[in-house]
């Protein structure tokens, strides 16, 4: 059956954030088997040594293919993105799909007046992965970068409002809003979580971009384009893995993403590890 491969979309994520990615891929691809690993143990990625991100994500992305034999890679997370899509690319059997690209895309169709920004975790914007790929797409765009240390943890903690987090959007938006941008990439899966928050300082002439749905379109695309797409008769099936605590993955997990994540299995790193 030429062009039928109903092997599953492997996804990871430090944690959470990545079932952003997760519920737009299982809206867009419903027939799409998705196995996704949720590294809660070692979360959060962020503040992390790139070299240290890459190995963790080397070792995921490997078990998704060996373990669980994804016949694609959904890198859904931007730290991970940053520090090793390249890598993953060059030596995975299966195409890997990032949400870097895919937001910068985005990005500059959401503007009007050709300025804006970019928010992520410090090993994200120190990358320089957004404005590498803000410059392929329109060299023309200004744009500035702000790394915001603590929203992660906010989200991981389900902590997503009141005034602990208001003040510190504050001060981490700071130089965005003075830069007088219309449009602002959330350049972290975990953000979107954060949207009214950031909304509400930002302002209402701010459009908050989000990679998720892109990543999606994007992921579907490849699919298509290498004949990788399962039936399109059949349902797909969820499988969700956590490094950490299962239960609480689970619970947490289950009221971001909705009912498909109904349970959760751990994730066992490989013994040479």
């Amino acid at each position: 059956m030429t062009g039928i491969d109903n092997r599953p979309i492997g996804m990871f994520d430090s944690g959470f954030g990545g079932l952003t990615v997760a519920r737009a891929v299982i809206d867009v691809l419903p027939a799409e088997d998705v196995v996704y690993i949720g590294d809660t143990g070692r979360y959060p990625y962020g503040p992390r040594p790139a070299h240290e991100v890459r190995e963790f994500a080397r070792e995921i992305a490997w078990s998704l293919v060996n373990d669980h034999n994804a016949k694609a890679i959904v890198v859904a997370c931007n730290t991970a993105s940053a520090a090793a899509f390249d890598e993953l690319s060059r030596e995975l059997p299966v195409p890997v799909v990032s949400v870097v690209e895919p937001g910068a895309r985005a990005l500059a169709v959401a503007t009007r007046v050709r300025r804006v920004g970019v928010i992520g975790t410090v090993g994200t914007i120190s990358s320089g992965a957004y404005q590498r790929a803000l410059a392929a797409v329109d060299a023309d765009l200004e744009f500035v970068a702000t790394a915001c240390p603590g929203f992660v943890e906010f989200v991981e903690r389900g902590q997503t409002s009141g005034d602990e987090v208001m003040l510190l959007a504050e001060r981490l938006l700071a130089p965005i809003v003075a830069a007088n941008i219309d449009a602002l990439l959330l350049g972290c899966t975990h953000y979107p979580y954060l949207s009214r928050v950031i909304s509400e300082v930002m302002g209402t002439g701010v459009v908050l971009v989000s990679s998720a749905d892109e990543t999606a379109f994007a992921l579907a695309d490849m699919l298509r384009a290498q004949d990788l797409l399962a039936e399109t008769d059949r349902v797909g099936t969820h499988s969700f893995l956590s490094s950490g605590d299962v239960e609480w993955f689970a619970d947490f997990g289950r009221r971001l993403l909705g009912p498909e994540l109904s349970s959760a299995s751990r994730w066992e790193r490989s013994a040479n590890e």
